[in-house]
């Protein structure tokens, strides 16, 4: 399995956060796959993404 990083970096982690949140409950609504594992990360510039395996 590989990680799979979605395209959009954020300022804040709260930020991301919420996006991870969002992925966890309302994966069905957007027609995605349920992800096995979701995380924030910080990248080298200092923003946070989120990554995720299916």
């Amino acid at each position: 399995m590989r990680w799979i990083y979605w395209v959009r970096l954020y300022e804040t982690k709260f930020q991301a956060g919420c996006l991870v949140r969002r992925m966890e409950n309302d994966w069905w609504i957007y027609g995605y796959e349920c992800p096995q594992e979701v995380e924030v990360f910080r990248s080298k510039r200092g923003r946070y993404g989120v990554r995720f395996l299916i």
